[in-house]
């Protein structure tokens, strides 16, 4: 990889961050989208490199996809935060001195992150919806199942209410099983997580069966 342009990108991230009002006065959440950026750089690179892609490319196109968060954000901004972060984007790429044809894939990669839409023309190729891909794929790690439980009040619930909840979620992720993805790679580790998290909420339907009497 090219390391004085992942530096340079890297840079211009937490310059952007730096700026915003919304993180000066949030700093966890500053610190929480730059680890999330941070682990959809590593996915998309592991993707990248298992794919053939260029890594360099790949990992600035994943460390710019969430940059538009240094602005305030209405819930409209936040729908088009994929666009938006293209914009932003784009004038700091040009400096970076890439052949014109990467350039675009990779603000098109950002562009349709969020909907699978840009506001200017493009191609979706298996580069750009990697973006796309690495995005939704950390939203499935050992630490989402932690931070959705919490934040869902699962402790807090009913048991009814739990027993329905993972009924529930064992159902939506077995659906999610069967999303497409654009590259086997990127397939392949949606795969294994999904099937991590089958696992863990099959395991706990377990437990809450034998928590409220003796097991058949």
């Amino acid at each position: 990889m090219q390391m004085e342009l992942i530096r340079k990108t890297e840079a211009f991230l937490r310059e952007k961050f730096d700026e915003g009002r919304y993180f000066s006065a949030h700093p966890l959440e500053k610190a929480y989208r730059l680890e999330h950026t941070w682990r959809v750089a590593n996915i998309g690179r592991k993707i990248a490199a298992a794919e053939g892609f260029d890594e360099t490319e790949m990992v600035i196109a994943c460390l710019l996809h969430d940059i538009s968060y240094c602005q305030d954000m209405t819930e409209e901004d936040w729908r088009n935060h994929g666009r938006i972060s293209a914009k932003i984007a784009r004038p700091f790429l040009e400096t970076l001195s890439l052949p014109p044809e990467r350039l675009e894939d990779i603000c098109y990669g950002i562009a349709i992150h969020v909907d699978e839409k840009a506001d200017f023309p493009g191609r979706k190729t298996a580069f750009a919806m990697t973006v796309c891909e690495a995005d939704n794929i950390d939203r499935f790690d050992v630490y989402r199942i932690h931070e959705n439980l919490s934040n869902d009040g699962f402790l807090k619930m009913p048991f009814p209410e739990k027993q329905e909840y993972v009924t529930k979620r064992l159902a939506r992720l077995r659906e999610l099983l069967e999303i497409r993805f654009s590259t086997r790679t990127a397939r392949e580790i949606w795969t294994e997580r999904l099937q991590f998290y089958i696992l863990f909420f099959e395991k706990l339907a377990e437990q809450l069966d034998n928590s409220c009497g003796l097991a058949e």
